[in-house]
C-alpha cells in the first residue's frame, strides 16, 4: 500500500447478519485533500468510517490510515485522527467545557485551550452551558470542536453539519478549509450534494455498499437536478423552453404557471426566460435519492 496516502481501502466487506453493508469498497484519499463521501442514508458511509477507526471490524479487506493498520494499532491511529461520529454521546450533567476537557484527557493528546476557546467563539458555543440545556445544533458544535481541538492530521467527519443552521454550516466549512491549509486531510460523509460541492476537491459516491464513481465538483454540478415552478405575468407558450439544454418534463396549467425540471447548470434557462414576462419562480433541488435513481438505477454497471 501507498504510505503517502492518508486513507487506503481495498476490497472492504462488512456484514450485519444477512445484511451486506459493504460489498468490496476500494478507495484512496491523498494527504492534504478534502474528500467527500456521498451517498443516501444506509449506503455504507458510517460503516466505512467506523472500520477506519477499528470501532468495528470488516469481514475482509485491507485498511491503512496515515500509513498505519488500524486493526494492528488502533490507539496510534486514533491519536492522530479527529473523529466526529454521526451520534456523539455527551454526558448531560457536565458543562460544555468539562465535557471537552474530558475528551482531551481521554485522547491523551496535547490540547491548547486557547484553540478550544477560539473554536467555540467561532461556532457561537457557550463553554459554560450544561450539556442538558443544548439544542441538537449546539451539541453538534461540541462534536465539531472536540474533533478539531487537538489539530489532528486527519479528520473523519460523519455528517459534520447535521442539525446546524446555514450560517453555522458555512462556518464549519471555513474551519475544515483552515484545517486543510494547516496540512490536515479531511474525509467527511454527507447525503447533501450541495455540501460536497461547497468544499470537496473530489468525492466518492457510494450506493448499497459499493463505490459507483469518484467525481470532481464539476461533475456533481452537472448531476444536479432542480424543479422550477415559474409564474408569468400572463399566459405564455412554454414550447421553446423544451429546447433549452437540460430542460425536461415541461408542464403548463393555464399557461401562466409552468413547472419544469432542469439538469445541470441553469445559465441557458435563465437566458431563455429573459424573453418571457416572468413574475416569480421557485426552485427546488431534487433529493439525492432521485439523482441516484436517474444516474445509478438498478442495472447500471457499478464498479469499485
Amino acid at each position: 500500500m501507498n504510505d503517502a496516502a492518508a486513507i487506503q481501502i481495498q476490497g472492504l466487506t462488512k456484514f450485519y447478519g444477512k445484511v451486506q453493508a459493504l460489498r468490496g469498497v476500494s478507495l484512496e484519499v491523498p494527504r492534504g485533500e478534502i474528500f467527500g463521501f456521498l451517498g443516501p442514508n444506509g449506503a455504507g458511509k458510517t460503516t466505512t468510517i467506523r472500520c477506519l477507526l477499528d470501532l468495528i471490524r470488516p469481514q475482509s479487506g485491507a485498511l491503512r490510515v496515515l500509513g498505519l493498520d488500524p486493526q494492528a494499532d488502533p490507539v496510534a491511529v486514533r491519536a492522530r485522527v479527529g473523529y466526529l461520529p454521526g451520534e456523539l454521546s455527551l454526558e448531560s450533567n457536565l458543562r460544555v467545557e468539562s465535557m471537552l476537557r474530558y475528551f482531551a484527557e481521554k485522547r491523551g493528546s496535547a490540547v491548547d485551550w486557547g484553540t478550544v476557546r477560539q473554536l467555540a467563539q467561532r461556532l457561537e458555543l457557550d463553554l459554560a452551558t450544561p450539556i442538558r440545556n443544548l439544542s441538537k445544533g449546539n451539541k453538534q458544535k461540541v462534536g465539531v470542536v472536540q474533533a478539531l481541538m487537538h489539530r489532528p492530521e486527519l479528520l473523519l467527519m460523519d455528517e459534520p453539519t447535521s442539525g446546524l443552521d446555514p450560517l453555522m454550516q458555512q462556518e464549519v466549512y471555513r474551519l475544515l478549509k483552515a484545517a486543510q491549509a494547516e496540512g490536515a486531510t479531511v474525509f467527511f460523509s454527507s447525503h447533501v450534494i450541495s455540501e460536497v460541492e461547497a468544499i470537496a476537491q473530489r468525492a466518492a459516491i457510494i450506493r448499497q455498499g459499493v463505490i459507483v464513481e469518484v467525481v470532481e465538483p464539476s461533475r456533481l454540478i452537472n448531476m444536479a437536478m432542480r424543479r422550477l415552478r415559474i409564474r408569468f405575468k400572463r399566459p405564455v407558450d412554454p414550447t421553446s423552453l423544451t429546447k433549452v439544454p437540460g430542460v425536461s418534463q415541461v408542464s403548463a396549467g393555464n399557461g401562466a404557471v409552468v413547472t419544469l425540471q432542469v439538469e445541470g447548470e441553469m445559465d441557458e434557462l435563465v437566458k431563455a426566460l429573459a424573453a418571457f414576462p416572468v413574475s416569480d419562480f421557485d426552485v427546488e433541488r431534487t433529493s439525492l435519492e432521485d439523482i441516484f435513481l436517474t444516474y445509478y438505477a438498478p442495472g447500471v454497471k457499478e464498479a469499485n
